[in-house]
């Protein structure tokens, strides 16, 4: 994986843990496509270009007092701007209750910009839409 890509995924988390989608998304292409159509949690779906993943985001922290993703594998290049990455949410709702919710990441990068992200339940589900296998 190029040093580009690593410093751009790390950006991207770090504005991710901070709450900060416009940090977040200065690490993405314009036209790309976050798709958490797999998630079981009512805001799956395919959110496409700033606005939408934006927006995504957004209400996405904003229903959690605290958020927080840390890396469990990776992030691996299976093909030239092709990662997989597992990561681990933390989440504790205003409520006080705490859940954690596994997954695995599909991610295309082009030129240190996130094209697409697709969120998966498990690393071989990732693999397998990757065509690969564990």
């Amino acid at each position: 994986m190029s040093q580009e890509n690593v410093d751009s995924f790390n950006r991207g988390l770090d504005a991710y843990n901070r709450r900060d989608p416009d940090g977040m998304l200065e690490n993405w292409a314009p036209d790309a496509v976050l798709d958490w159509s797999n998630a079981h949690s009512f805001d799956a779906g395919v959110y496409r270009g700033y606005g939408e993943i934006r927006a995504f985001l957004e209400g996405f922290l904003g229903a959690w007092d605290e958020v927080r993703i840390e890396i469990v594998d990776g992030p691996v290049e299976v093909r030239d701007g092709l990662v997989i990455t597992e990561n681990v949410a933390y989440m504790r709702g205003r409520d006080g209750i705490e859940v954690q919710a596994r997954s695995a990441w599909l991610i295309t990068m082009r030129d240190g910009k996130t094209t697409s992200l697709t969120m998966y339940q498990t690393k071989q589900e990732a693999l397998n839409a990757a065509g690969l296998s564990e």
